[in-house]
């Protein structure tokens, strides 16, 4: 059934489509002995109370493009028949999970389902391989996976731009419509299985990266890991993407996000701070994200193979056979192996050229060297497609001319179907594997590659070695595909580079067998140790450990459609409400009220900081209020502050932090007494200046008591690199002075010692209890990490004994995020009508409290 929350973008993409609903054919979850909960869309928004826990075993649901299964006619009765796809990573995850633990698959079928047998078919896989098939309509399939998925985001990610029509499709609005739909789709089908307190998901690949966005809106603590398998492309090919946004909230809508290597989540990392302004930090050895008070965290590991899986293909008599079928074709040869889709970005014609390049060089390898280039079917059919075969058939045949002769071939080109036993000989039988690939997610060849080079007990038989004789094996991996940073032991090439490819061959074919041995025993206890069951277990701890506080926080949905995304706050953490304070105001006669500026009173994003005259408005109205003692505190200087606020009379300044202070237009400006010792300035601002020159985009604020350097301005990436070396050299430098540094939104900021603006907060109240007006109602809002100060400190002084009845406090921080303040308020415009809330229910009087200056010294 398709659900309510299908909104916006995702009704129009159905609605074009023509998208039937999602048939509900399979069971609910029992949740309860006896009775199976239908959940629906009419029900609540977070199903995640609907659902409880009824002692089942360990739930794992695994979503992609493909189910693992294989499916055929049988041709006699003409029923569908399925098996397991054992060489599918999907099924092989599987030995990453306790034997307890049961694991549901949710894809699509291979094959197409005419839509009467969909229904029986649908309840066949469940029941016997515990499959959810997804059954998406033919026109659809075809403009999500051939469309959108294979046609724009496949070479995107692979770092191909579609300057013009004849290098790649355009953006097509319809096939991303097609795209959201099919997502869509798979998300209705978890939701019809899922018991959103216990199950974990799991969504693979790029197929599927708005998926967590539905299924995040429906289970607000969904525990949804994603595993993108493919390359993530730097910001500047990634920007390009006219649903980028999408995409990446889609992402972030996951607990979990993992990456092959962390090239590729670096590069997700600038898109989300510079697409969407989020910044990361490596919390106790893992990279968060801090995300609307969810923290997504991200997982760098390379899959691996299935050791069991691929050691049962080389103990095959049909292995054994064909082993020694090719060494007896090759006999008195060296191979080399490369074993390549047929697509762009395989390298193949630039391997070709890199052994043409090869034999010419070195004649003395003609007649010795052969390449068996086996050639995996193509998974696309392209124009591309046809122009990379044309080329490779063009090469090998000129290489052959030129080099061959009546009994020598030196490139073998293999474009057919090849098992896996035969593969697998070829793979035991090369001396030397290549892999020259311009760009790929993983390439999981260098690992089998090694493992059939290690052998079995069985091929040793076959082969006529020992089980204690040395294993050699070498490997030339292009540097840009996802497995080569975990094989240390491999030569690594830029594939572009023909000369330096055909050099890492000759190095590869001529180097010492004691080498070539320490190698592969380096790579093989990588590779042994680290299977696929090794990075299914890894993934799945770090999802669990991700998802262990979803509890001890409060979830609320916000935004529409591909926007949607869940606040997670602490369960105390709620919006201020007018009605609430108002009340309190009205009843209490001794308040103090502290205010920030920048952020709080006027918007971050503004570029004219002045006051607007409903500001000074409502200011005005709350310090007339006799009851009333208001403050502005505020990084700003004392001459910017005093010319803004010079028609509020009544109002107190705190300047620079609180550097400066002054509690109306009556009295002075006092300075603090904390450090009267600024000799540092001079030694800070050259070191500012030179990351200012360095820095495009950045600049100095230069106050009397501080100096701030700027970076908001400048290139994200760089400017927070420049900021954090800019505080590390500034700590060092400072050690012995009496000076902080602190870094804040986008900023680094050097500062007297002894001086924030909860000393401001505590000094104020600490005044009017020493003045015999005690405070009743206390009032905070502030929207950085310099108002965390603030709400600490105040908290800490009314606990104090002094204070014999604790105040009404409300601290309140500007935005929904994690902050020390009870309550918050979405933005400076919210802010305003609260205070003009408070303003309509003060009473403007003659003062009868005393409005005094508060003085550094009478609080020390």
């Amino acid at each position: 059934m398709v659900s309510r929350s299908y909104v916006n973008l995702l009704d129009l993409a159905g609605d074009l489509l023509g998208i039937p609903n999602t048939p509900r054919t399979l069971p609910r979850v029992m949740t309860v002995p006896g009775v199976i909960s239908d959940l629906d869309a009419c029900g609540r928004n977070d199903a995640d109370s609907d659902v409880s826990s009824s002692g089942c075993r360990e739930r794992r649901i695994i979503v992609a493009n493909m189910l693992p299964l294989q499916a055929k006619r049988d041709i006699d009765t003409g029923k569908w028949c399925f098996s397991w796809d054992e060489d599918s990573i999907l099924l092989q995850l599987k030995d990453g999970f306790s034997s307890e633990t049961e694991v549901i698959y949710v894809g699509s079928l291979k094959v197409e389902i005419d839509a009467n047998e969909q229904e029986e078919i649908a309840q066949k896989l469940l029941e016997d391989f515990n499959c959810v098939p997804t059954f998406l309509p033919h026109d659809l399939q075809k403009k999500f996976y051939l469309g959108f998925c294979k046609q724009q985001l496949w070479p995107l990610f692979h770092y191909m731009l579609p300057i013009c029509p004849d290098h790649g499709d355009r953006f097509d609005r319809v096939l991303w419509q097609a795209y959201v739909s099919a997502n869509k789709i798979f998300a209705d089908k978890v939701m019809e299985i899922i018991n959103p307190d216990e199950d974990f998901v799991w969504v693979h690949d790029y197929h599927l990266m708005v998926l967590p966005t539905f299924l995040r809106k429906r289970y607000n603590r969904v525990k949804l890991g994603f595993f993108l398998h493919s390359p993530f492309p730097s910001s500047e090919i990634y920007r390009t993407l006219p649903v980028r946004d999408e995409i990446l909230r889609g992402l972030l809508n996951s607990d979990l996000i993992g990456f092959h290597t962390f090239d590729y989540a670096r590069h997700f990392l600038s898109c989300c701070s510079r697409m969407l302004g989020l910044d990361y930090e490596s919390k106790r050895g893992h990279i968060g994200l801090d995300y609307f008070g969810r923290t997504i965290f991200i997982k760098i590991l390379p899959v691996g193979i299935h050791m069991g899986r691929l050691e049962s293909v080389l103990n095959l008599h049909s292995t054994s056979a064909k082993l020694k079928e090719i060494q007896e074709e090759f006999k008195g040869k060296k191979v080399i192996l490369g074993v390549d889709d047929m697509d762009i970005f395989k390298g193949i014609s630039l391997k070709l050229l890199a052994v043409e390049q090869l034999l010419e060089q070195n004649p003395d390898l003609q007649g010795k060297v052969v390449l068996v280039q086996i050639v995996n079917p193509a998974r696309g059919s392209g124009k591309d497609v046809q122009e990379a075969k044309k080329e490779t058939y063009s090469i090998v045949q000129r290489i052959n001319v030129t080099y061959g002769s009546t009994n020598y071939r030196p490139v073998v080109l293999i474009d057919r179907h090849v098992a896996r036993f035969e593969k697998s000989a070829y793979y035991a039988v090369a001396e030397c594997c290549i892999v020259n690939a311009v760009r790929d997610g993983m390439n999981l060849v260098p690992y089998k590659y090694i493992v059939c080079r290690q052998g079995t007990e069985q091929l040793d038989k076959t082969l006529g070695r020992t089980a204690d004789s040395p294993r050699s094996s070498m490997l030339v991996v292009s540097e840009f595909i996802g497995c080569s940073p975990s094989l240390s032991g491999a030569i690594r090439v830029n594939p572009w580079d023909i000369d330096a490819v055909a050099d890492a061959l000759n190095s590869a074919l001529t180097m010492n067998d004691s080498e070539k041995q320490l190698r592969h025993e380096k790579h093989y206890r990588y590779v042994s140790s680290h299977d696929v069951a090794y990075w299914a277990r890894s993934f799945m701890q770090d999802l669990e450990r991700a998802c262990k506080d979803h509890y001890t926080k409060r979830c609320w949905v916000i935004g529409l459609g591909l926007g949607v995304r869940v606040v997670s706050l602490s369960p105390g953490f709620r919006k201020l409400s007018i009605d609430h304070i108002v009340s309190a105001y009205k009843r209490t006669s001794r308040r103090a009220i502290f205010l920030d500026y920048d952020g709080t009173l006027v918007p971050q994003s503004s570029i004219s900081k002045i006051p607007s005259p409903e500001v000074i408005s409502v200011l005005n109205a709350l310090c007339n209020d006799a009851k009333n003692i208001v403050y502005i505190v505020s990084g700003r200087g004392r001459d910017s502050l005093c010319e803004w606020f010079i028609s509020c009379k009544m109002i107190g300044l705190a300047a620079e932090h609180g550097y400066f202070l002054r509690s109306n237009q009556d009295f002075e400006w006092e300075m603090s007494h904390l450090s009267a010792d600024l000799e540092w300035k001079k030694v800070v601002e050259p070191i500012m200046q030179s990351y200012t020159e360095a820095t495009d985009g950045s600049n100095i604020e230069i106050k009397e008591s501080a100096l701030v350097w700027h970076h908001r301005d400048a290139d994200p990436d760089f400017g927070s690199c420049q900021a954090k070396e800019l505080l590390s050299h500034l700590e060092s430098v400072l050690t012995n002075e009496p000076a902080v540094v602190k870094r804040g939104q986008h900023i680094v900021e050097v500062m007297p010692q002894g001086i924030s603006k909860g000393q401001v907060a505590e000094k104020v109240l600490t005044n009017m209890v020493n003045g015999g007006n005690s405070p009743d109602f206390v009032l905070c809002i502030g929207d950085d990490i310099s108002d965390e100060d603030m709400f600490e400190s105040i908290s800490r002084t009314v606990s104090c004994p002094s204070f014999q009845v604790a105040p009404d406090i409300f601290a309140c921080t500007v935005g929904r995020k994690p902050s020390k303040a009870k309550y918050y308020l979405d933005d400076s415009a919210d802010v305003i009508k609260l205070l003009q809330g408070l303003g309509s229910s003060s009473n403007p009087k003659p003062r009868h409290l005393p409005h005094f200056q508060v003085s550094f010294e009478s609080t020390v």
